[in-house]
């Protein structure tokens, strides 16, 4: 049986370095094309979507939210601010220090724990469970996905290897 940590911190963590990897690919070929990287940073798929900067936020939002909740420890501020690959990528790693911290104790065991808060306006409650596997890792995955679409539909050069990032040992 996997527990709560193992379905869902690894992955996370996974998945926020594998898009440092993809930031990192986004700024080399801003550089290389002389693009300004805000227009990379400020382009999106379509215009009721986030720009690809309010993705990287989202999904560290996201990704830091799930781990209070399950765990019951505050996860750090961020102010949305950055305007720079490097900026994005700094909260990334950020948002991975925060989740690394964080022990299979303060995560397993909170299957049935309820988590209550407002999606949409609407009050929703979940089981903890039901918070991580329906809620936060298909967002976190959404966001990192977008984030990768945005920058291959402007030209870097990326893979499903990218994506996926460096797997586990």
């Amino acid at each position: 049986m996997i527990s709560m940590y193992g379905a869902g911190i690894p992955p996370i963590l996974q998945s926020l370095a594998a898009v440092v990897a993809v930031l990192g690919k986004g700024a080399a070929h801003a550089q290389a094309r002389k693009i300004d990287p805000s227009v990379l940073i400020g382009s999106r798929l379509f215009p009721d979507q986030f720009a690809l900067g309010k993705q990287i936020q989202v999904m560290s939002d996201l990704a830091k939210l799930g781990g209070a909740k399950l765990s019951g420890v505050d996860a750090p501020k961020m102010p949305d601010t950055e305007t720079t690959f490097a900026e994005l990528q700094a909260r990334l790693e950020a948002t991975a220090a925060y989740l690394r911290a964080l022990t299979p104790a303060q995560i397993d065991g909170t299957e049935d724990k309820a988590i209550t808060m407002k999606l949409g306006g609407t009050e929703t409650t979940f089981t903890g469970q039901s918070f991580l596997l329906n809620f936060i890792m298909p967002n976190v995955y959404f966001h990192a996905t977008t984030a990768y679409a945005i920058l291959r539909h402007n030209g870097v050069v990326l893979g499903k290897r990218d994506y996926i990032g460096a797997l586990p040992t």
